[in-house]
């Protein structure tokens, strides 16, 4: 049997919850499609991720319903950065200054259980344990082969899946994919020292170190290592691995001591030749996957979202089709302005700290910070992490965040 939806959304992590919640208020039927359990899509396990959000990022919560049901117990404020190269003291650092915090981190199973408790109650269809597989044009409409041989009929599909996106794959997009070869280890951990709600990263040669402020005198440890040293990470009992993150991070907050599970995924990134297709669009990691040290991936997917339900709310309004090739392409412009260059700068970045300590690569890493820490530069940079796209042009409250988007029902 063939059901019948407006919308189908392969994939039902944050940003997917987080476009269903943005159409909501359409009357489109809407379906998300996730391989996992119902249970784990409703009450996801910790995968150790904290997730920075911006101010924009924040307030596009708020306005979805999803912010107030974040427990304040889970909200860790980011007040300062700074970033040190190598085995120098010197460091780049920008603060918030006299407006508050830079960002927020909350657990990303936190933002899966919350934006999951928004889409149920607007009464979206979730449907687990199966994946969009493969998905046909059938006139006015596209079908959404499921894993099971299910067909699903639609007048759109989204990808918010993965950065290896099977759909973009099978819809024969190109992507620009560079696979790192490291793993990032994530682990939260207590210390002696206060971090002072600052968030550190050292570049050393052949890894990165990145301490995230938790509340609690904790802070997640992030550890970029090339795989067969994370294998090794990982195999550690937690005493020897307290010992070799303090190591590791040079004693710089006393003591660590693991208080959970260690995590770790592959450092790949990827940017999409195209995010539209016919009756079809990408959003999250299968349209930009960031770096996880940039700190924006999660942010740019929440951006990739909003803009598509609005072109999309736009065309309805007007009565045109909810897959318009006019709204997809407008999406498309809008999300490519927002992410290509700093999607290209941040991976210039990356791959030039990623480098061994060849006397050209020290040079030009030491170099960068420096003119990180001139005051235009560390202006800009401290935009961008409040708000990744600061040419919105939309403006800051009383309380320093950006004013939300419009509710969905108002749009």
């Amino acid at each position: 049997m063939t059901l019948d939806f407006e919308i189908v959304v392969a994939g039902a992590g944050p940003v997917g919850l987080a476009f269903a919640a943005s159409m909501a208020g359409t009357g489109l039927r809407i379906a998300l499609v996730d391989p996992q359990p119902a249970q784990a899509l409703a009450d996801p396990a910790d995968d150790g991720r904290e997730i920075a959000l911006t101010d924009r990022s924040v307030g596009m919560l708020d306005a979805l319903g999803a912010w107030a049901l974040v427990p304040a117990s889970e909200v860790a404020p980011l007040r300062r950065m700074q970033v040190l190269n190598g085995p120098s003291s010197y460091a780049m650092q920008f603060g918030a200054g006299p407006v508050g915090a830079i960002g927020r981190f909350v657990p990303n199973r936190e933002l899966r259980r919350t934006l999951h408790r928004v889409v149920s109650a607007q009464g979206a269809t979730i449907i687990a344990e199966k994946a969009v597989t493969s998905t046909q044009l059938d006139g006015q409409s596209v079908l959404a082969r499921l894993s099971d041989g299910q067909a699903l009929r639609a007048g759109l599909v989204v990808a918010a899946d993965t950065r290896r996106s099977v759909l973009r794959q099978q819809h024969d997009i190109p992507a620009a994919m560079h696979d790192y070869r490291q793993k990032m280890l994530v682990c939260p951990v207590a210390h002696p020292m206060p971090h002072g709600e600052t968030a550190t990263a050292w570049f050393e040669y052949g890894r990165t170190l990145v301490t995230l402020p938790l509340n609690g005198g904790r802070s997640s440890a992030v550890l970029t290592v090339g795989e067969p040293e994370a294998a090794g990470l990982l195999d550690m009992d937690d005493a020897a691995f307290g010992e070799e993150l303090t190591r590791l991070y040079r004693g710089r907050l006393g003591p660590m001591r693991p208080v959970g599970q260690r995590h770790a995924v592959p450092v790949v990134t990827a940017y999409a030749q195209r995010f539209v297709g016919r009756r079809f669009a990408m959003i999250g990691d299968a349209a930009v996957g960031m770096h996880p040290t940039t700190a924006h991936g999660f942010n740019f997917g929440m951006l990739g979202q909003d803009a598509l339900a609005r072109m999309l709310r736009r065309a309805l309004s007007s009565g045109r089709d909810v897959a318009d090739p006019v709204a997809l392409q407008r999406y498309e412009a809008a999300h490519r302005g927002e992410t290509r260059l700093f999607f290209l700068a941040s991976e210039a970045i990356m791959r030039l700290y990623a480098a061994g300590e060849s006397l050209p690569a020290r040079l030009l890493r030491d170099g960068a910070l420096r003119v990180g820490n001139l005051p235009p530069f560390r202006n800009v940079l401290a935009a961008r992490m409040r708000d990744p796209d600061r040419g919105a042009g939309r403006p800051v409250a009383r309380d320093g965040l950006r004013e939300p988007v419009a509710a969905p029902g108002s749009r």
